[in-house]
């Protein structure tokens, strides 16, 4: 594993002129596009609740898919380290994020991962991984607000 300083490199261009620029709140569009080189390009927008595209990728889920799948590379990780196989992985991750006239912020994020390994793992180690990953995670280290993690380990004949 590489340590030390890494640099992560995107462009957002705003494509949600629609003509006058940003001549009055409700006169333009909030719609972008996210991109890196040698990548495909995310569609985004804001959160339709700030008049965004609900088609289109808003800060807040990719903020919440960040964080989810952090923690699962981890996991894996850690799992692969430790001789426990995973077969399947699957998060329903939810954010939290409040809203008032003064400020906005996430408040939470849940992780909810269901993981099935397969039988004869050890599950408790299973789920304390989830623990050492959560230590681990790059996204969870770099936010100011909670993200707890809730896990289902299940085993599985292969």
């Amino acid at each position: 594993m590489a340590s030390g300083e890494h640099e992560y490199r995107v462009t957002v261009e705003w494509i949600g002129n629609q003509g006058s620029g940003t001549s009055g709140y409700r006169a333009y569009g909030r719609n972008h596009e996210i991109r890196t080189e040698g990548k495909p390009t995310i569609p985004g927008s804001s959160d339709p609740a700030f008049r965004g595209d609900a088609s289109r990728w808003n800060p807040e889920d990719l903020l919440v898919a960040s964080a989810s799948a952090c923690h699962k590379l981890w996991y894996l990780h850690l799992c692969a380290e430790a001789g426990i196989v995973v077969e399947r992985y699957e998060d329903n991750a939810v954010g939290t994020m409040l809203d008032t006239p003064t400020e906005g912020r996430f408040t939470r994020i849940v992780l909810r991962p269901h993981v099935a390994i397969r039988a004869g793992g050890d599950v408790a180690l299973a789920e304390h991984l989830h623990h050492a990953a959560h230590e681990k995670c790059y996204i969870a280290n770099s936010v100011n607000f909670p993200i707890d993690c809730e896990p289902v380990i299940e085993t599985v004949e292969v």
